[in-house]
């Protein structure tokens, strides 16, 4: 759905380079239907509706017109409109997948739960790599609690469509409130990376640094123990195990790093959080472990600490979970904020069917 939007949008702003010339019809359509997704997106359905009307007249053709206007008329709660048009599109010589997402959801809404399962499997038939349709599936299987069923339904869209922020987002919700924890701070940060802008952030940054509290304790003086994955705890003082490079990530990697971290540390809060974070991509990349566990994420973040804004950056990852303390941090460091804001715009994760982070790689 987004990546038509962009499409129409970076084809309109050609269109606008030669406003001089006579407009053809399909370039009327498309104007007006630039229009009409800015005004979708501001929430003015009603006035959005004529415009993608006029668009399907003018260019009949397109497969994009009359989908934007189901989509209207989906966010406008008027269900049956909206099936009649995705209905009439599912053959269209330029279909694609979130036309099924979409049906789907106008079918469960309309209390048809079955017919929405069996429209998201047909649509990943077609298209076996819309991490939407996979997302809808999850979600169906969430609401009745089977939870295994959801997670891989999710994860699975992770692994079809890297670049689809909420599937990273669910299955993140799932392992944080599990005893594997550890899948949970990976796929919760990448979400946060490639979302950026909605209210889903904050209730992401909040569970990411409760589960740190959750998953690092210090049970008495000098003692502390570390736990994201039950395969691999160390309780343990002073982190003297450091674990075997034969085994797992969480065993080998996550955990004993961290606690080689924490050695300094006598409490968890957002300081000693940023710490140990900063800490872990230190320790990472100066032991070459990127080269047998590569993962986008801590290439991310090494561009971060590379261009020196480390500590804004976790400070914006855990935002929500102390604000108190993170606005005093940002108030002392006004300048380091405003710059590591300006550098993280212009600087995105971008990834693919080559280069991802999935679970089951490690």
């Amino acid at each position: 759905m987004h990546r038509i939007r962009i499409v129409i949008l970076l084809f309109i702003s050609l269109l606008t380079g030669v406003a001089g010339f006579a407009q053809t019809n399909k370039e009327k359509a498309s104007l007006n239907a630039t229009q009409a997704l800015l005004l979708e997106d501001s929430g003015y359905f009603d006035k959005a509706i004529p415009l993608l009307q006029e668009s399907i007249m003018l260019d009949p053709d397109s497969v994009i017109y009359p989908y934007e206007l189901a989509v209207a008329y989906y966010a406008k709660e008027d269900y049956t409109k909206a099936q009649q048009l995705l209905e009439g599109l599912l053959s269209h010589k330029d279909l694609f997948g979130t036309v099924y997402q979409v049906l789907g959801n106008t079918y469960d809404k309309t209390g048809r739960r079955e017919l929405a399962l069996e429209t998201y499997r047909n649509g990943l038939d077609k298209f076996p790599n819309t991490g939407e349709l996979y997302l809808e599936i999850g979600n169906m299987y969430l609401a009745k609690k089977a939870y295994d069923t959801a997670l891989a339904m999710y994860e699975r869209g992770i692994e079809v469509n890297p670049g689809f922020p909420s599937n990273y987002y669910w299955a993140a919700k799932i392992y944080c409130n599990s005893d594997e924890a550890v899948w949970g701070m990976l796929y919760g940060e990448i979400f946060m990376i490639l979302e950026r802008n909605t209210r889903r952030l904050e209730e992401m940054g909040k569970l990411l640094f409760n589960t740190y509290k959750k998953c690092i304790r210090f049970p008495k003086d000098s003692t502390f123990s570390v736990s994201f994955s039950p395969k691999a705890s160390y309780p343990g003082n002073n982190g003297s195990n450091a674990g075997n490079r034969n085994i797992p990530f969480a065993k080998n990697i996550y955990e004993p790093t961290l606690m080689l971290a924490m050695l300094r540390e006598k409490t968890v809060d957002l300081a000693t959080i940023c710490r140990i974070r900063k800490y872990f991509i230190e320790f990472y990349i100066r032991n070459n472990y990127y080269q047998k566990y590569p993962n986008p994420l801590f290439d991310f973040q090494y561009r971060v600490l590379k261009a020196g804004f480390f500590d804004a950056y976790s400070h914006w990852i855990l935002y929500s979970g102390d604000e108190a303390e993170n606005n005093a941090w940002i108030a002392a460091n006004k300048q380091e904020w405003a710059l590591f804001i300006g550098w993280f715009s212009n600087n995105k994760l971008l990834l693919d069917a080559k280069y991802r982070f999935h679970r089951s790689q490690y």
